[in-house]
């Protein structure tokens, strides 16, 4: 078995990284990272360097790797040093507005472009990206984060529409929108205070749900957009 972890540095990524070496002791799994490459070793592990938005990068990747079993994006954008997500639309900046979409939207389809030969296998296989129930439309009832909200929603009709011609091209391929959560990661450390009570959760439990859903996700699956409970999220 192959596991490639686009983001395995990230808080979320890093969590299943590890719980993937946990589950699947006899896999190899790659993990990337964009800039320093991380102080964790393990047999099963091997890291490479990738930037998600630059398509050469990601087709040599895919051309290096070869078939691939099982596909996590965790790379995710919510905020900058200097730049928060919109309280009101006052707030909106162009340039905002396009990083979202450039890290949000745009590698996920990169990657299902390049790495859809990798996923093509008589067994199982699966292509998993991190999106946020904040990007349903029908759930959005307090408004702000525009940007955020856009570019998560504009991802979950990407990986819709692959997920439907990839029925036909990749029958026994699990495409699947991923809801983490709440967690516990330096990507929601600036909006952590006040949140309800027993909101927030552990990259660990994020990845144990992750882990879970991919040991019990069959093909006709393919297309759904879960949460880490377990439940399926209305577009």
């Amino acid at each position: 078995m192959k596991i490639l972890i686009i983001g395995g540095s990230g808080g979320i990524g890093f969590a299943v990284l590890r719980r993937c070496l946990h589950t699947y002791p006899d896999a190899q799994i790659i993990a990337t990272y964009n800039n320093q490459s991380p102080r964790f070793e393990h047999t099963q592990l091997e890291w490479l360097k990738l930037d998600v938005v630059e398509e050469q990068q990601i087709e040599h990747l895919s051309n290096q790797l070869g078939p691939i079993d099982i596909l996590v994006n965790a790379v995710g954008f919510l905020h900058s040093s200097d730049k928060k997500p919109e309280k009101t639309i006052d707030d909106f900046d162009p340039a905002f507005f396009q990083e979202n979409i450039r890290l949000n939207t745009v590698p996920s389809i990169l990657l299902a472009k390049h790495f859809m030969r990798s996923l093509n296998a008589d067994d199982k296989t699966f292509f998993i990206v991190l999106s946020a129930k904040i990007g349903s439309i029908s759930d959005n009832r307090s408004g702000g984060w525009l940007s955020y909200r856009a570019s998560k929603s504009a991802l979950n009709m990407a990986v819709k529409t692959i997920s439907i011609e990839w029925k036909r091209k990749l029958p026994n391929c699990s495409v699947l929108l991923f809801h983490p959560g709440t967690t516990d990661t330096n990507l929601s450390k600036p909006f952590q205070r006040g949140l309800p009570r027993g909101q927030l959760h552990s990259s660990e439990v994020t990845a144990k749900a992750l882990l879970n859903l991919i040991q019990t996700a069959h093909p006709s699956d393919s297309g759904t957009f879960i949460s880490f409970d377990g439940t399926e999220i209305d577009w």
